[in-house]
């Protein structure tokens, strides 16, 4: 197996934004961390649970679901993931780390776990393969007026959404494709590619706050 290498993905020495990390298993996590980092964020490549334990919020990118999943379990992450969820880590997954994050699976690969924390039933490859990629504008009222512009890539789509948990985005025929629960954020899409970074600073709104009050 290779070798991973961390990496810190900090702004500077004058830098003193929340520490976030980006699971760094597979995946488009480099573009996460350049978002993260024009927003002022400390930002560091989670790979070992030693890195975890340094972070005030974590990231799950967009990628293979069931490779991130082998891959967390392979290098000791799984539990300590699901420790950190557990305990309000925030948490922003994306696309593959919506599925990580969701309570429940489907058409999930044998043997394929998730780590849980948001109370969803989310489909894995909802849209098809990836040429059936598309892109759409969606209204997020707990963004503001001006509509999201979504890029879908084999994206997965929450099938139900549990009392614990709220929907923040759907397309037009009511398939709900953002969702938050407490100090977890889940979105079908990929706004890391698009330019889009108001899910980033929702998130981040969420990294401060929980490390306030767990500085106070």
């Amino acid at each position: 197996m290779t070798t991973l290498r961390s990496e810190s993905l900090d702004a500077g020495p004058a830098q003193a934004g929340p520490r976030v990390g980006v699971l760094a298993l597979q995946g488009d996590f480099r573009e996460h961390a350049r978002v993260l980092a024009s927003l002022g964020a400390t930002v560091s490549l989670v790979r070992r649970p030693a890195e975890l334990d340094e972070v005030d919020g974590l990231v799950i990118p967009g990628g293979e679901s069931s490779v991130m999943d082998k891959l967390a379990r392979a290098y000791g992450l799984q539990h300590p993931l699901r420790d950190a969820i557990a305990a309000g880590l925030p948490v922003y997954g994306t696309c593959a780390g919506l599925i990580m994050l969701a309570d429940t699976l489907r058409d999930a690969i044998a043997g394929q776990e998730s780590l849980g924390g948001l109370d969803v039933v989310v489909r894995r490859n909802a849209f098809g393969s990836q040429n059936q990629s598309f892109e759409t504008d969606l209204e997020v009222p707990a963004l503001g007026d001006a509509p999201v512009h979504a890029v879908f890539i084999r994206g997965p789509v929450v099938e139900s959404v549990g009392p614990d948990a709220t929907p923040l985005a759907s397309l037009a025929d009511g398939r709900v494709v953002a969702v938050e629960q407490g100090n977890l954020l889940g979105t079908s899409f990929h706004p890391e590619i698009t330019g889009e970074h108001r899910f980033h600073e929702y998130f981040l709104g969420k990294v401060r706050a929980r490390a306030g009050r767990t500085a106070a």
